[in-house]
């Protein structure tokens, strides 16, 4: 179990990382801005890819009737997912900790996995949401009215995973360091419970 329990032990650090690399990044690119502008998503807030990015994010917004991006003490998601995440991290390094010092069994590992899968779909559920209101909930008294063929108000939200046409931007959103540190620790804490649960078999045999 020593080694199933140490792969369980590295995996969960391995959330940490979110406390220090982006979860998520959308970048934008125009003619009037050949080398784009974005932003970095954190657990406790966004950052600008450059300096004035943000800035100029809400700049463009403001023409079109968008809110201007939240400050972290704006929504609730950038004070809670710190402490989900931080929990997390805790718990599976003590339940990998348990593993390889009193020998608990793998299910514990595969537990802890199927939680995080849960709060993952969750975040991204309400990441998406999110984004569905900040790209729709426009301000009628905007400066630029877009309609399509309808006549129905144009959604300025961008992809929640992939690339999409936005006017004469180009919207990407992908999984930036963080997440992807997040994701090989998710694996790592399988691969802890399979190895284990394997042993367990052939002790039990």
């Amino acid at each position: 179990m020593k080694s199933a329990s140490t792969f369980m032990i590295i995996g969960s650090a391995l959330l940490l990382g979110l406390f220090i690399f982006p979860l998520w990044s959308i970048s934008l690119e125009a003619p009037q801005y050949p080398n784009g502008i974005g932003m970095n998503i954190h657990l406790d807030g966004l950052e600008g890819k450059e300096k004035h990015d943000l800035q100029n994010i809400d700049g463009l917004n403001h023409y079109i009737g968008m809110s201007k991006l939240p400050k972290p003490d704006e929504m609730w998601e950038f004070s809670v997912f710190p402490k989900v995440v931080g929990s997390m991290a805790a718990l599976g390094i003590i339940i990998g900790l348990l593993g390889f010092f009193k020998g608990i069994s793998p299910k514990w590992f595969l537990g802890w996995l199927v939680i995080m899968i849960v709060l993952g779909v969750l975040g991204m559920y309400d990441f998406n949401n999110w984004m569905i209101e900040y790209g729709t909930n426009l301000d009628p008294k905007a400066i630029m009215k877009m309609t399509d063929a309808n006549g129905n108000p144009l959604s300025y939200k961008p992809p929640l995973f992939g690339t999409k046409n936005i006017l004469n931007f180009v919207a990407h959103s992908y999984p930036h360091t963080g997440a992807y540190m997040m994701g090989f620790g998710m694996f790592l804490t399988f691969l802890g419970f399979w190895i284990g649960n394997k042993k367990t078999k052939t002790v039990v045999t």
